[in-house]
């Protein structure tokens, strides 16, 4: 006879599997020695990340960063990821090519205001303009720090270094402005030392389905100490900093009397004071981060003294499909009609004898 005893034996509910744990900070950090400066501003960021991952939902095995050369580009040796260590200026081409082979997987870019604006502008360019879906983060001293000191791309005017012993007579690039002038549709900037406003960036960042730029203003203490001090300093930050909210007017300063209004005779943004000459809060501008005209003005502020540096998401504007998507869907649409061989010889050639 048949064992009929347990005939819905398969139809049994199954055991709930354990839900994967929780991975904390401990599992994004690497045995690795962390070998930057004392003080460096690229510790915090470092630790800035390896907590917000967590939070992301992120998994090691899925998770990829990518650097050229300079201090910035040794932060994947100490994340417990996938990770590459390129060659200076090239990163972007390499982050082009693992999203492109493998889609699915995070990939975060690091570079710094060198290896990203100077060796590798043409290819950080690119990147932007082809809206790779990828994380940049381009930490931004002002200095060539490895390399002992040189003046960059971003160094101000007058800046001594041994590469400018009488002082630097190149103007300033501002790497928002150069992102979006690019093409880029996410811009952000956040501060090393903002812990907690640089996770929430991180996160915008991530979210963001494209290619996301996020500028760090970084202090490298050894060959341009305190260069950011005039923003970052807690003594002014309140009045330097314009925090940006979407959807929100933009106040600032340590009183929040202060605000920013669009001029239609300048065609510019100024600060105004609430309260003087019968400004009132109505008169402030709301922060729209889908509008890229307003995104560009932003970028510029805080050239002036008495003007605050945006921070936050300074412009987030998605397209409907990314660059991946759009080489995968011509990949996928050629495949199996169409071989290598076909498409090398189709159009123009020439036979030579």
């Amino acid at each position: 006879m048949n064992d009929m005893t347990a005939p819905n034996q398969d139809l049994a509910e199954k055991p709930a599997e354990n839900p994967a744990p929780k991975l904390t900070i401990k599992d994004f950090t690497s045995d690795q020695e962390v070998r930057w400066c004392p003080g460096c501003g690229d510790y915090a960021i470092l630790k800035c990340m390896q907590r917000t991952l967590p939070e992301l939902g992120a998994t090691r095995e899925n998770t990829v960063f990518v650097s050229g050369i300079g201090c910035s580009s040794r932060f994947p040796y100490y994340m417990d990821t996938y990770g590459f260590h390129t060659i200076h200026g090239r990163a972007p081409a390499v982050a082009t090519g693992v999203k492109l082979a493998n889609p699915e997987l995070d990939v975060w870019l690091i570079t710094g205001d060198g290896d990203g604006l100077s060796i590798g502008g043409n290819h950080l360019m690119h990147v932007l303009r082809r809206d790779v879906d990828m994380n940049i983060l381009l930490f931004n001293n002002k200095i060539y720090g490895l390399t002992k000191g040189q003046y960059s791309p971003t160094s101000d005017p007058g800046t001594k270094a041994p590469s400018t012993p009488q002082g630097s007579i190149d103007p300033t690039l501002n790497p928002i402005a150069f992102a979006l002038g690019s093409g880029a549709r996410f811009a952000a900037r956040t501060v090393d030392t903002a812990l907690k406003h640089m996770p929430g960036v991180f996160t915008r960042a991530h979210g963001f389905k494209g290619a996301s730029f996020v500028e760090i203003l970084q202090n490298c203490i050894v060959y341009n100490d305190a260069t950011w001090a005039d923003v970052t300093s807690k003594s002014v930050a309140a009045d330097k900093q314009l925090l940006l909210e979407n959807g929100q007017p933009m106040i600032f300063g340590a009183e929040r009397n202060k605000g920013i209004r669009f001029n239609a005779k300048t065609f510019a943004l100024e600060v105004i004071t609430i309260g003087e000459d019968g400004i009132t809060e109505d008169d402030v501008l709301v922060h729209d981060e889908t509008n890229l005209q307003l995104a560009r003005m932003l970028a510029e502020l805080g050239g002036e003294p008495h003007e605050p540096m945006a921070m936050g998401v300074l412009y987030a504007e998605p397209a409907e499909i990314t660059y991946a998507d759009a080489v995968n869907a011509q990949v996928d649409e050629y495949k199996g009609k169409r071989s290598l061989r076909d498409m090398i010889y189709s159009g123009q050639t020439w036979e030579v004898s």
